[in-house]
């Protein structure tokens, strides 16, 4: 039997699960959701907070904290979580719903489907981990929710991109009466949109900044990537143009038309999302139906299972990083 003594590595802690999304040194707000839905509470007696087994990881611990007799943690049990949402809306309360994005639009689809979203009840599902924000693999990646959501009839459907916009985001889908489908940005929040004058607006669009040669048409944390795109864009004489869209459905196609009607821009959708079914093909229908046919190009996530590892790997490997947009949009510009 030998004696060799064999000296364990340590293990190398890598940025997959609880990785933030802000830059270095980017200035962060810490749980908007979390605090901006325990002031709602404050206001409004009925608003209640539901989670399956996630209360942590959704930033509801803060409403928990100071509702407790207005919380429920309903255990791994999505489907469980979302019939009880349905029946406490029929008696009058307002839920807003907390789990990842997949365990709620994969596991629990059809419960939200004829439990909610057919009676046009007023529950508020907002889901942690959307598209490719973590790194864990496909059973946490959400890559698909957005189109999943936009089919169900009676939902709206909702993409903040920084914290300014989840802060304002939940008072105003608790002033809108029916289900709603909301991306959730939990833990330190990049604070990016507090510089462009800018108030969430359900069912709106927003020129955040003007270009003459590109309009990036952006939802959620690619908002916050076009918006960088464009100022590195800036040093080669190339005008980008911003236009976010943080709520998917429904689209604010009359915005999106005067925008893309602009001539001499390429349009470039981009989203955090698969190519199938998300904001670029929502905007792509939008134009074609109109007859407005710009150069148009889409960032998206591509139609496979996606890998796990860290995230800022993961995000050059899949094309949704500041670096590799700005040089996949200089080299359609030729």
């Amino acid at each position: 039997m030998s004696d060799t003594t064999i000296t364990k590595k340590p293990r190398l802690k890598t940025s997959a699960m609880i990785a933030s999304i802000a830059g270095e040194g980017q200035v962060t707000r810490s749980a908007p959701f979390g605090h901006a839905l325990a002031q709602l509470a404050r206001e409004k007696t009925n608003v209640v907070g539901m989670t399956a087994d996630l209360g942590k990881y959704t930033d509801l611990h803060i409403f928990a904290k100071e509702f407790p007799e207005r919380y429920y943690q309903m255990g791994m049990a999505e489907q469980l979580l979302m019939g009880a949402a349905a029946g406490l809306a029929h008696e009058g309360a307002q839920p807003f719903v907390t789990t990842y994005a997949v365990f709620a639009t994969r596991r629990a689809y059809d419960f939200m489907h004829q439990a909610i979203a057919e009676d046009n009840l007023d529950v508020k599902i907002v889901c942690a981990l959307p598209g490719l924000t973590t790194g864990y693999g496909p059973s946490h990646q959400a890559a698909e929710d957005l189109a999943l959501m936009r089919a169900m009839p009676n939902m709206t459907v909702i993409d903040p991109c920084d914290a300014l916009d989840t802060e304002q985001m939940v008072a105003a889908i608790s002033a809108h009466k029916g289900p709603v489908y909301a991306r959730l940005l939990r833990g330190n929040v990049p604070a990016v949109l507090d510089e462009y004058d800018y108030k969430f607006e359900l069912g709106k669009a927003k020129l955040l900044r003007d270009g003459a040669e590109v309009l990036i048409i952006a939802s959620g944390i690619m908002t916050m990537r076009a918006l960088e795109v464009a100022k590195a864009l800036e040093a080669d004489n190339v005008g980008v143009g911003v236009l976010h869209v943080p709520t998917i459905k429904p689209l604010d196609t009359e915005t999106i038309l005067r925008e893309a009607r602009r001539t001499g821009r390429m349009v470039v959708v981009a989203e955090n999302h698969s190519t199938i079914g998300g904001l670029g093909e929502a905007v792509a229908t939008t134009l074609l139906t109109a007859g407005v046919t710009p150069m148009y190009r889409q960032i998206a996530l591509p139609d496979e299972f996606l890998a796990a590892g860290a995230l800022p790997t993961l995000h050059d490997r899949y094309g949704i990083s500041t670096s590799v947009m700005a040089t996949t949009i200089k080299g359609w510009l030729g």
